[in-house]
C-alpha cells in the first residue's frame, strides 16, 4: 500500500522506526517535529518542563515562543507573566516574539517555520493553519510541549485520513472563508472528526495562499486534527515573493551568509530551490478512510450560526431577514491578513459604519498592519469608523475590548462562534468572510456588499451547494507481528464493562466540581469516576475490568483526571469506537492505554441495547498486542498496532516519566 502526503511527512519526522516500516494511519510514532510553538501558555509549560528535571532545551532552534493571546491586558500581573516568558526564552536561546508582533500562527507562516513538507506542532488547536502552506500542522497539549523542549520529541498516532476534493472555481464575490463555512455546515455530522484532511482537486489552483490558510485554519472547527493543501506552484511562488519581501524590507531575523549577502535563516533561495526539486506528494493509490467533494461553483457567501459552525445560511437569505447587528469583527488568525483587510477596505471606502454598530479590526501581525497602512487599506477602515486593536488575539477568545454583551448580535471574520466564547452566553455570534462582515458593519444588519446585494445567487445558471461523501473500507492485509518491549504485557484479558453512550464528555467521566481540588488522592478520584454518567458505575466496575465505551469517548474539556480516575479505579484500559484526540493524548501521557475498535462497540450495542447506562457483561475479552487482534464472544476483531512509542509510555508510566528517563 502506498502513502498519502500526511503519511509521507509523518514518516520523515518519525524517529526510531524499523527501516522497513512504512508509516500508515493508526501507527503510534515517536516524532521529532521541525518546530514547536507555544504562546501565552508558555507560562504553563515552563513549570512542567522544570518539574521533569530539565534544565536546558534539547534544541533551542526547534522552540518558538510568541505572546499573542492576552496582549490587551496591561495589568502588572500579566506584564510580569510576559516578562517571565521572555526571560525564559532568551535564557534558553529559543526564538521569541513579543506582544504586538502578531498572532503566533501568522508568525509561524511569515517567518518560515511552517515550511512545506515538514511537521510543525503547537500547543494550540489552530496549528492546522500551517496546512495552507503544505505543512503538516497539528495540535499538542502542554505536556507534549514540555517533552519536546526537553528531548526534541513526543508521540503521535497518525489519524485516519480523509481526502477532500475541491472542484471548479469560485464565483466572483465568494472567498475561501465561504468554502470552509460551507464544508463545516454541509458535512455537519462529524464526518471528519479526529481525521487529518488532504485537500485535492482542480479547484485548488484558483485559491490564494490567504484563502488556503483560512480554510486550513478552520478545519479545526470542522473537527479535524490537520488540514493540508498540496505543495504546488502557488506555494512556491508565495515563498519566492516572501523571500524578496524580506530582502527588500530588511525584516528582523535576517543574517549575512559567507559572501555578505542578507539571508533569512528559513526563507531563502537555497531552501526554496531544494523544495522545488523535491516536492513530496501523495501516491496515486494511497488509501483514504473517506473521500469528500464539493463543487466550488455552487458556493456562495455564507454565514455560520448563530453560535455554531454546524449551521450555515446564505447571506442573500439572511439579509432579507433584517438581522440587526451590534458588533462586527475583522480580527484573529483566520481572516486578518493583507488580502482580507484589502477586501474589507474596498467595501467600506467612502462610507461610514452604522451608528449603532462597533466594528473592531486587528491585523494578524504587525507586518500585516504595516502593509495594510502602506497601501491605504487600514486608513480606509479607520476613516469609516472602525476601532483598531493591537495585532494579536482578543475578542475572538473573549479577551480585552469589544466583547459581546447580553442580547447583542455580532458578525465576525473569526473561526469560532461557540456560545459565550466572544462574550456573553446570551449573545448571538455569526461567522462570515471579511467582505460580508464589512458590508454588515455599514448596513447595520447582516448584509452583502452593495455591488452584490441585488445579485440573484440562486438563479437558474447555478445550483444549490453540491457535495458528496464516500466511505472506504480498508482491505485487511497481512499484518506484521508487533515487537513487544520489555515490561509491556503482550496479552491483556478482563471482563467487559459496557457504557454505550456516544460523545461521553469528560465531565461525565470526572465531574468538573472536583477538577480544581488539587489534593484529590488517586483513591478519591477512583471513588467519583463516572459519577455524572452513572452513579452506579463505581459499584458495578471492578479492578481488572476493561471498559468499552461508545464513539468520541472523552469529548469536552481537557481535564487529565478523566483518564487518571479510570486508571486509579483499576480499569485496565478503555476500548471505544473512537476517542476525542485530547482525551487520547492525556490518557497516553499518563501511561494509560486506549484502543479503538468500532466493530466491537457496534456489536455490543446490538447485544445489550441502551436501556442500562452500565452493563457488566460477565464475559471475557482478550487483547493480543503482538498480533493486533481483540477476541470477544468467539469473534476476532482487528485493532491498530500498538507500536513501540506507545508501549514505552505505558511501561514508563507516562510522558513525564519517559522524559525523565531520556534526559
Amino acid at each position: 500500500m502506498n502513502q498519502s502526503l500526511i503519511e509521507k511527512i509523518a514518516q520523515k519526522f518519525a524517529v526510531g522506526l524499523n527501516p522497513k516500516h512504512e508509516v500508515h494511519s493508526g501507527d503510534y510514532l515517536s516524532i521529532k517535529p521541525a518546530y514547536v510553538m507555544t504562546h501565552d501558555n508558555t507560562g504553563a509549560v515552563i513549570p512542567k518542563f522544570k518539574s521533569i528535571g530539565a534544565t536546558k532545551l534539547f534544541n533551542p532552534r526547534q522552540v518558538v515562543n510568541t505572546l499573542d493571546h492576552n496582549v490587551q491586558d496591561k495589568s502588572e500581573k500579566n506584564l510580569e507573566k510576559y516578562k517571565k516568558i521572555e526571560d525564559f526564552a532568551k535564557s534558553m536561546g529559543a526564538d521569541f516574539y513579543p506582544a504586538g508582533r502578531g498572532i503566533g500562527h501568522q508568525i509561524m507562516c511569515e517567518e518560515g517555520y511552517a515550511w512545506p513538507g515538514t511537521l510543525v506542532v503547537a500547543s494550540d488547536s489552530h496549528s492546522n493553519m500551517y496546512g495552507g502552506l503544505g505543512c503538516l500542522g497539528t495540535p499538542i497539549v502542554r505536556t507534549d510541549a514540555a517533552a519536546i523542549w526537553a528531548t526534541g520529541r513526543t508521540w503521535w498516532q497518525v489519524p485516519p485520513i480523509a481526502k477532500v476534493e475541491l472542484q471548479g472555481s469560485l464565483r466572483q464575490g465568494v472567498t475561501g472563508k465561504d468554502v470552509i463555512i460551507a464544508l463545516c455546515g454541509y458535512f455537519n455530522n462529524d464526518e471528519v472528526l479526529n481525521h487529518a484532511i488532504e485537500f485535492v482537486g482542480d479547484g485548488i489552483r484558483y485559491l490564494t495562499i490567504d484563502e488556503r490558510l483560512a480554510i486550513a485554519n478552520m478545519t479545526t472547527e470542522w473537527g479535524a486534527l490537520a488540514g493540508i493543501f498540496p505543495i504546488d506552484l502557488t506555494i512556491i511562488l508565495w515563498l519566492k515573493r516572501r523571500e524578496k519581501f524580506i530582502e527588500h524590507r530588511g525584516l528582523e531575523g535576517v543574517f549575512s551568509d559567507a559572501d555578505g549577502n542578507s539571508v533569512h535563516p528559513r526563507i531563502n533561495h537555497k531552501r526554496i530551490e531544494e523544495l522545488e526539486h523535491n516536492i513530496p506528494q501523495a501516491d496515486k493509490d494511497a488509501f483514504y478512510a473517506k473521500e469528500l467533494s464539493i463543487d466550488l461553483t455552487t458556493v456562495e457567501p455564507y454565514a455560520s450560526g448563530p453560535n455554531t459552525v454546524k449551521t450555515y445560511t446564505s447571506v442573500s437569505d439572511l439579509r432579507e431577514k433584517n438581522i440587526k447587528i451590534n458588533k462586527a469583527y475583522l480580527v484573529s488568525c483566520v481572516n486578518s491578513r493583507v488580502d482580507d483587510i484589502a477586501e474589507a477596505a474596498a467595501v467600506v471606502k467612502g462610507k461610514k459604519i452604522a451608528e449603532h454598530v462597533k466594528f473592531y479590526i486587528a491585523a494578524a501581525s504587525s507586518e500585516v498592519q504595516k502593509e495594510a497602512e502602506r497601501y491605504g487599506y487600514w486608513q480606509s477602515l479607520l476613516e469609516a469608523g472602525a476601532i483598531p486593536l493591537p495585532p494579536g488575539c482578543g475578542p475572538c477568545i473573549g479577551l480585552g475590548t469589544g466583547l459581546l454583551e447580553d442580547g447583542e448580535v455580532g458578525i465576525s471574520a473569526t473561526n469560532r462562534n461557540f456560545k459565550g466564547r466572544m462574550g456573553s452566553p446570551n449573545a448571538q455570534a455569526y461567522l462570515a468572510s471579511p467582505v460580508v462582515v464589512a458590508a454588515s458593519a455599514i448596513s447595520g444588519k447582516i448584509d452583502l456588499p452593495a455591488g452584490q446585494a441585488g445579485y440573484d445567487w440562486k438563479n437558474k445558471e447555478y445550483r444549490e451547494l453540491k457535495g458528496s461523501i464516500k466511505i472506504n473500507e480498508k482491505k485487511a492485509g497481512a499484518k506484521a507481528s508487533v515487537k513487544i518491549i520489555d515490561g509491556f504485557k503482550p496479552v491483556v484479558e478482563g471482563d467487559i464493562v459496557f457504557c454505550h453512550q456516544d460523545n461521553l464528555n469528560t465531565d461525565g467521566i470526572y465531574p468538573g466540581k472536583y477538577t480544581y481540588i488539587d489534593d484529590m488522592t488517586p483513591q478519591q478520584q477512583a471513588e467519583v469516576v463516572m459519577e455524572n454518567y452513572d452513579p452506579e458505575f463505581v459499584n458495578i466496575a471492578k479492578a481488572g475490568d476493561i471498559l468499552v465505551g461508545g464513539f468520541n469517548f472523552g469529548t469536552g474539556s481537557s481535564r487529565e483526571q478523566a483518564a487518571t480516575a479510570l486508571k486509579y479505579k483499576g480499569i485496565q484500559l478503555v476500548v471505544a469506537g473512537t476517542f476525542n484526540e485530547t482525551y487520547k493524548r492525556n490518557a497516553l501521557n499518563n501511561g494509560y492505554l486506549l484502543i479503538e475498535c468500532p466493530q466491537l462497540v457496534n456489536d455490543l450495542k446490538t447485544k445489550y441495547g441502551k436501556d442500562k447506562l452500565t452493563v457488566k457483561s460477565g464475559m471475557n475479552v482478550k487483547i493480543d498486542f503482538e498480533n493486533s487482534v481483540l477476541t470477544f464472544d468467539n469473534k476476532v476483531y482487528s485493532i491498530d498496532p500498538v507500536g513501540g512509542a506507545a508501549q514505552e509510555l505505558i511501561v514508563t508510566g507516562g510522558l513525564e516519566e519517559w522524559v525523565k528517563k531520556n534526559l
